[in-house]
Order: structure tokens, then sequence, then C-alpha cells
């Protein structure tokens, strides 16, 4: 009688699994799936002001942190912070914060982004409270161009900001809401000159106390990139 040797089929099963996984992690580079996101990076501790500089505007307010926030003083007109390090991207990134306006009645955290070799500025609450949309398009305010709406903002409520840059696209929301979608290949994006102590990357406030939270920023994974990019195809 031949002896036959008993197969152990969930062992090959596993073999056949790893050996899947290494195919798919020579393929790839990474065993992530498709869509998993980046990671963010913190550019904010919670307790000190450790790689920012007060933007240097005209007469500005005190920047501080108190209780793990940021308190943006009101100044003569605007007051601001402005990120001190040298490796913030410039394209197919996004960057997510908290805001609050705690007194006053205008901007609380208009912030300033690169775009490739540009800039352009978030501005959220401007022109006596509501207006909100990016300045400049085309040398034109928010208040003035195709993505300027109103929105209420109430005193003493936390707001999530989000930006995202492509090379195609800016986007932007408030909490959930997207506001802003621009297709910005026929379109020249600049800056107030008032904003331009807060390159490359800052956030202000202008005549107003805001507080800040939670700033973090994280490049765009290859899948994402991709994604945003079907949006500009013209049909």
């Amino acid at each position: 009688m031949t002896s036959h040797s008993k197969i152990n089929f969930p062992r090959i099963t596993m073999i056949l699994s790893f050996c899947f996984g290494l195919i798919l992690t020579a393929k790839t580079g990474f065993c992530q799936t498709a869509n998993e996101k980046t990671e963010w990076k913190s550019l904010f501790d919670g307790k000190t002001l450790k790689g920012w500089k007060q933007s240097d505007f005209f007469k500005p307010g005190k920047s501080s942190v108190k209780d793990g926030v940021i308190i943006l003083e009101k100044g003569s007109k605007m007051t601001g912070l402005t990120y001190d390090g040298k490796d913030f991207p410039k394209m197919n990134y996004e960057v997510s914060l908290e805001s609050k306006r705690i007194e006053g009645r205008d901007f609380f955290c208009t912030t300033t982004f690169p775009v490739g070799d540009s800039f352009c500025s978030f501005v959220v609450g401007g022109w006596g409270g509501s207006v909100t949309g990016l300045s400049s398009i085309d040398g034109v305010d928010a208040s003035e161009n195709q993505t300027g709406q109103g929105i209420e903002y109430k005193n003493n409520q936390w707001y999530k900001i989000r930006i995202r840059i492509t090379e195609k696209r800016v986007e932007t929301w408030v909490d959930k809401e997207q506001t802003v979608d621009l297709d910005t290949s026929d379109v020249k994006l600049g800056i107030r000159i008032e904003c331009n102590v807060s390159t490359p990357f800052g956030i202000a406030s202008y005549d107003t106390v805001g507080a800040v939270r939670d700033i973090k920023v994280r490049n765009l994974s290859p899948e994402e990139i991709k994604e945003v990019a079907k949006k500009s195809i013209k049909k």
C-alpha cells in the first residue's frame, strides 16, 4: 500500500496569501489600501508658539497660547502668526485647523497658503463678518469674485477649516460644507499686499480677537491627487 502525506489546507492557504502579499508589495511599493490617506503633521504643540513668528503687521495685537489655544488679540488692524519652518509644501497638500471669533465682527482666521510659486488667502468672515472666499483671483477680492459667499459665524463657536491644493484646483471647507471648488487652470491667484508678511503660510485676524487650535498639514496621496484631477478634466 502506498502511503500518502496528509495535506494541510489551512497552511497552504496561508502560504498562498503571503506570496500574493509579497507580489502586491513589489508592484506598489507599499501595503496600504489605494485610498488610505497620508499622515497629518501637527504645526502647533498646544503649549508654545514654537515654529511660528509674529506676522509683521502694522501695530498688531499680541499672539499667545492659553489652555491649548492660540489667541490672536485685536490690533490696530491685523494680528497674526506666520509659520517659520522651511518644509511647508507648495503643491498637492491639505491643511486643517479649528478657529473661532471671540470678539469683534471681521475675519478671525484668514489663512494664507502657497499654490506652487504663488500664494492665496482663504478669508473666513471678512468684510463685516460673513464674507468667505479666496483673495485674490485675477486681482479681485473674495468680496467680489466667484468664490465669495456669505456665511454667518457665531462668536465663541468653533469652526473647522480645511484647504486642499492640487495642480489645477483649490478647494476649501468650513466644517463639512465645501465652500470653494475652483478650477485654477485659467485664473491668476494672488494675495492682498497686507498678507505678504503671512507667506508662505500664516493665519490672521482683522480688528477681531480670534482663537486657533489643531493646526496641521499633510501631503496628498497619489490616489487622492488622481481623484481631484478627474474633476478638472473638461468634458
